[in-house]
């Protein structure tokens, strides 16, 4: 987990494209400039951080299971629930079911979990579009290196 850059996922543990699931890793990192200010001597992992771990997760799922062919771009959050603070050092299991997929649509349930302990949930909603120019080739470089995408650039 790379806090300052927004890549979240660290890899990705499991894909089910037939059956809309992934799991992966998350870890937060020991230290980050983010923990300086959230909160000092106390530090936290921001819940907007973890929702956006959940979304990239999601993403990546919508992404392998659309193949590649659009990129879906995070539009709403809904029955989000935080159940337990996070802090450095944590290894984070993050799951995402796609529950809708339809009309440049898509909708998943996220979760993530650590020591078996949930953390945290929500829905989430993607508009789907097609690639912004140039976006689509670090896209699934960065899917190659968590594991989402084998060397061949199919769906692991």
């Amino acid at each position: 987990m790379r806090l300052e850059y927004f890549e979240m996922i660290d890899a990705v543990r499991h894909l089910d494209r037939a059956g809309g699931r992934i799991e992966a890793l998350a870890r937060v990192p020991e230290a980050s400039p983010v923990f300086e200010g959230h909160f000092p001597g106390h530090p936290l992992v921001p819940g907007v951080l973890l929702t956006e771990t959940m979304a990239q997760a999601s993403g990546y799922l919508i992404l392998a299971h659309l193949d590649f062919a659009r990129m879906p771009f995070l539009t709403g959050v809904d029955k989000a629930r935080f159940r337990s603070f996070v802090g450095p050092g944590a290894e984070l299991v993050v799951s995402a079911s796609l529950e809708h997929d339809g009309s440049g649509y898509a909708v998943t349930r996220a979760a993530i979990r650590h020591a078996d302990k949930a953390l945290c949930d929500a829905e989430l909603r993607f508009r789907t579009m097609p690639f912004p120019d140039g976006l689509d080739t670090p896209m699934r470089a960065r899917a190659r290196a968590i594991g989402l995408l084998d060397a061949a650039g199919a769906a692991a």
